[in-house]
Protein backbone atom coordinates (compact mmCIF):
# COMPACT_ATOMS: atom_id res chain seq x y z
CA UNK A 1 0.00 0.00 0.00
CA UNK A 2 1.64 3.20 -1.25
CA UNK A 3 -0.19 6.35 -0.21
CA UNK A 4 0.48 10.08 -0.65
CA UNK A 5 -1.23 12.48 1.75
CA UNK A 6 -2.18 15.83 0.23
CA UNK A 7 -3.71 18.97 1.69
CA UNK A 8 -2.92 22.53 2.65
CA UNK A 9 -0.69 23.35 5.63
CA UNK A 10 -2.71 22.66 8.78
CA UNK A 11 -5.31 20.48 7.05
CA UNK A 12 -4.41 17.56 9.33
CA UNK A 13 -2.78 15.27 6.78
CA UNK A 14 0.19 14.55 9.06
CA UNK A 15 -2.05 13.33 11.87
CA UNK A 16 -3.92 11.04 9.49
CA UNK A 17 -0.70 9.82 7.85
CA UNK A 18 0.59 8.60 11.22
CA UNK A 19 -2.67 6.84 12.06
CA UNK A 20 -2.85 5.09 8.67
CA UNK A 21 0.79 4.02 8.85
CA UNK A 22 0.25 2.57 12.32
CA UNK A 23 -2.86 0.65 11.28
CA UNK A 24 -1.22 -1.02 8.29
CA UNK A 25 2.24 -1.48 9.77
CA UNK A 26 4.00 0.67 7.18
CA UNK A 27 6.27 3.67 7.77
CA UNK A 28 5.04 7.26 7.86
CA UNK A 29 7.59 9.01 5.66
CA UNK A 30 7.95 12.74 6.21
CA UNK A 31 10.59 14.66 4.28
CA UNK A 32 11.34 16.70 7.40
CA UNK A 33 12.01 13.53 9.39
CA UNK A 34 14.17 12.12 6.59
CA UNK A 35 16.29 15.26 6.44
CA UNK A 36 16.76 15.34 10.22
CA UNK A 37 17.64 11.63 10.35
CA UNK A 38 20.20 11.83 7.54
CA UNK A 39 21.82 14.93 9.01
CA UNK A 40 21.93 13.29 12.44
CA UNK A 41 23.54 10.15 10.98
CA UNK A 42 25.90 12.25 8.81
CA UNK A 43 25.06 10.33 5.65
CA UNK A 44 26.42 11.59 2.36
CA UNK A 45 22.98 12.84 1.31
CA UNK A 46 22.40 14.33 4.75
CA UNK A 47 25.63 16.34 4.61
CA UNK A 48 24.63 17.69 1.19
CA UNK A 49 21.21 18.69 2.53
CA UNK A 50 22.79 20.39 5.55
CA UNK A 51 24.68 22.79 3.26
CA UNK A 52 21.34 24.10 1.96
CA UNK A 53 19.66 24.20 5.36
CA UNK A 54 22.54 26.00 7.06
CA UNK A 55 22.11 28.79 4.52
CA UNK A 56 18.36 28.95 5.11
CA UNK A 57 17.68 27.61 1.63
CA UNK A 58 15.16 25.00 0.50
CA UNK A 59 16.83 21.67 -0.19
CA UNK A 60 17.03 21.09 -3.95
CA UNK A 61 14.30 18.91 -5.50
CA UNK A 62 16.71 16.31 -6.86
CA UNK A 63 18.35 15.87 -3.46
CA UNK A 64 15.02 15.51 -1.64
CA UNK A 65 13.97 12.96 -4.25
CA UNK A 66 17.16 10.95 -3.70
CA UNK A 67 16.56 10.98 0.05
CA UNK A 68 12.97 9.76 -0.39
CA UNK A 69 13.94 7.01 -2.85
CA UNK A 70 16.77 5.90 -0.55
CA UNK A 71 14.22 5.67 2.28
CA UNK A 72 12.05 3.35 0.16
CA UNK A 73 14.92 0.84 0.07
CA UNK A 74 14.76 0.15 3.82
CA UNK A 75 13.15 -3.11 4.87
CA UNK A 76 10.18 -1.50 6.66
CA UNK A 77 8.90 -0.25 3.28
CA UNK A 78 8.43 -3.74 1.84
CA UNK A 79 4.64 -3.56 2.37
CA UNK A 80 4.31 0.10 1.42
CA UNK A 81 4.48 3.54 3.03
CA UNK A 82 2.55 6.74 3.65
CA UNK A 83 4.23 9.81 2.15
CA UNK A 84 3.63 13.12 3.95
CA UNK A 85 5.04 16.40 2.62
CA UNK A 86 6.34 15.06 -0.67
CA UNK A 87 5.81 15.62 -3.52
CA UNK A 88 4.90 19.32 -3.19
CA UNK A 89 5.08 20.31 -6.87
CA UNK A 90 4.32 18.84 -10.29
CA UNK A 91 8.05 18.49 -11.15
CA UNK A 92 8.59 16.55 -7.91
CA UNK A 93 5.59 14.31 -8.65
CA UNK A 94 6.70 13.52 -12.21
CA UNK A 95 10.27 12.84 -11.04
CA UNK A 96 8.99 10.50 -8.32
CA UNK A 97 6.79 8.64 -10.80
CA UNK A 98 9.74 8.27 -13.18
CA UNK A 99 11.85 6.74 -10.41
CA UNK A 100 9.07 4.34 -9.44
CA UNK A 101 8.33 3.41 -13.06
CA UNK A 102 11.90 2.16 -13.45
CA UNK A 103 11.15 -0.33 -10.66
CA UNK A 104 7.74 -1.23 -12.11
CA UNK A 105 6.21 0.46 -9.07
CA UNK A 106 3.67 3.24 -8.52
CA UNK A 107 1.71 5.28 -6.00
CA UNK A 108 -1.68 3.65 -5.40
CA UNK A 109 -3.64 6.33 -3.52
CA UNK A 110 -3.47 10.13 -3.24
CA UNK A 111 -5.65 11.30 -0.35
CA UNK A 112 -6.53 15.01 -0.21
CA UNK A 113 -7.63 16.29 3.20
CA UNK A 114 -9.64 19.38 2.23
CA UNK A 115 -10.12 22.36 4.56
CA UNK A 116 -11.07 25.95 3.60
CA UNK A 117 -8.36 28.59 4.02
CA UNK A 118 -10.13 30.59 6.74
CA UNK A 119 -10.59 27.46 8.84
CA UNK A 120 -6.90 26.61 8.48
CA UNK A 121 -5.78 30.07 9.61
CA UNK A 122 -7.89 29.79 12.78
CA UNK A 123 -6.87 26.18 13.35
CA UNK A 124 -3.13 26.75 13.09
CA UNK A 125 -3.22 29.67 15.50
CA UNK A 126 -4.10 27.06 18.12
CA UNK A 127 -1.36 24.63 17.16
CA UNK A 128 1.57 24.09 19.52
CA UNK A 129 4.79 22.33 18.62
CA UNK A 130 7.61 20.56 20.40
CA UNK A 131 10.83 21.88 18.90
CA UNK A 132 12.74 18.94 20.39
CA UNK A 133 10.95 15.89 18.95
CA UNK A 134 8.75 17.56 16.33
CA UNK A 135 5.36 16.41 17.66
CA UNK A 136 2.44 18.81 17.37
CA UNK A 137 -0.63 19.46 19.52
CA UNK A 138 -3.65 21.76 19.48
CA UNK A 139 -5.11 23.83 22.30
CA UNK A 140 -8.63 22.59 21.48
CA UNK A 141 -8.50 19.29 19.60
CA UNK A 142 -5.23 17.57 20.51
CA UNK A 143 -4.20 18.66 23.98
CA UNK A 144 -1.07 17.33 25.73
CA UNK A 145 -1.58 15.55 29.04
CA UNK A 146 0.07 18.46 30.84
CA UNK A 147 -0.70 21.90 29.44
CA UNK A 148 2.21 23.37 27.49
CA UNK A 149 4.41 20.27 27.87
CA UNK A 150 5.18 17.58 25.28
CA UNK A 151 3.87 14.13 26.28
CA UNK A 152 6.95 12.39 24.88
CA UNK A 153 9.99 14.44 25.91
CA UNK A 154 8.74 16.93 28.55
CA UNK A 155 9.81 19.91 26.44
CA UNK A 156 7.88 23.20 26.51
CA UNK A 157 5.47 23.59 23.58
CA UNK A 158 5.50 26.76 21.47
CA UNK A 159 3.51 28.55 18.78
CA UNK A 160 5.89 28.32 15.84
CA UNK A 161 6.46 31.41 13.72
CA UNK A 162 5.15 29.53 10.67
CA UNK A 163 1.85 28.86 12.49
CA UNK A 164 1.12 32.56 13.11
CA UNK A 165 -1.80 33.91 11.01
CA UNK A 166 0.25 36.25 8.82
CA UNK A 167 2.69 33.46 8.00
CA UNK A 168 -0.06 30.88 7.42
CA UNK A 169 -1.73 33.15 4.86
CA UNK A 170 1.54 33.35 2.92
CA UNK A 171 2.01 29.57 3.17
CA UNK A 172 -1.49 29.05 1.79
CA UNK A 173 -0.71 31.32 -1.16
CA UNK A 174 2.33 29.17 -1.96
CA UNK A 175 0.24 26.01 -1.55
CA UNK A 176 -2.42 27.19 -4.02
CA UNK A 177 0.23 28.20 -6.53
CA UNK A 178 2.62 25.23 -6.31
CA UNK A 179 1.00 22.27 -4.56
CA UNK A 180 -2.72 22.42 -5.34
CA UNK A 181 -2.07 21.54 -9.04
CA UNK A 182 -1.10 18.07 -7.77
CA UNK A 183 -4.80 17.38 -7.22
CA UNK A 184 -5.48 17.54 -10.95
CA UNK A 185 -2.29 15.55 -11.65
CA UNK A 186 -3.37 12.63 -9.46
CA UNK A 187 -7.02 12.92 -10.50
CA UNK A 188 -5.97 12.31 -14.11
CA UNK A 189 -4.16 9.19 -12.89
CA UNK A 190 -7.40 8.00 -11.29
CA UNK A 191 -5.98 7.67 -7.78
CA UNK A 192 -7.17 10.92 -6.13
CA UNK A 193 -9.66 10.72 -3.24
CA UNK A 194 -10.89 13.71 -1.21
CA UNK A 195 -12.05 13.76 2.40
CA UNK A 196 -13.58 16.57 4.46
CA UNK A 197 -10.85 17.82 6.80
CA UNK A 198 -13.33 19.71 8.99
CA UNK A 199 -14.73 16.46 10.37
CA UNK A 200 -13.37 15.02 13.63
CA UNK A 201 -10.00 13.26 13.51
CA UNK A 202 -11.73 9.91 14.04
CA UNK A 203 -14.31 10.49 11.28
CA UNK A 204 -11.65 11.56 8.79
CA UNK A 205 -9.65 8.47 9.67
CA UNK A 206 -12.67 6.19 9.16
CA UNK A 207 -13.37 7.77 5.76
CA UNK A 208 -9.77 7.24 4.64
CA UNK A 209 -9.83 3.61 5.79
CA UNK A 210 -13.07 3.11 3.84
CA UNK A 211 -11.30 4.44 0.72
CA UNK A 212 -8.25 2.24 1.22
CA UNK A 213 -10.30 -0.90 1.83
CA UNK A 214 -13.03 -0.35 -0.77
Amino acid sequence: MKVIMLGAPGAGKGTQAKKIAAKYGVPHISTGDILRENIKNKTQLGLKAKVYMDQGLLVADDLVLELVVARFKLSDCKNGYVLDGFPRTIPQATALDAKLDKKNDKIEYAIDVYVADEVIVNRMAGRRACLNCGRTYHVDTLKPKLEGICDYCDTNLVLRDDDKPETVIKRLEVYHEQTKPLLEYYEKKGILHRVDGTESIDNIYKEIIHILEA
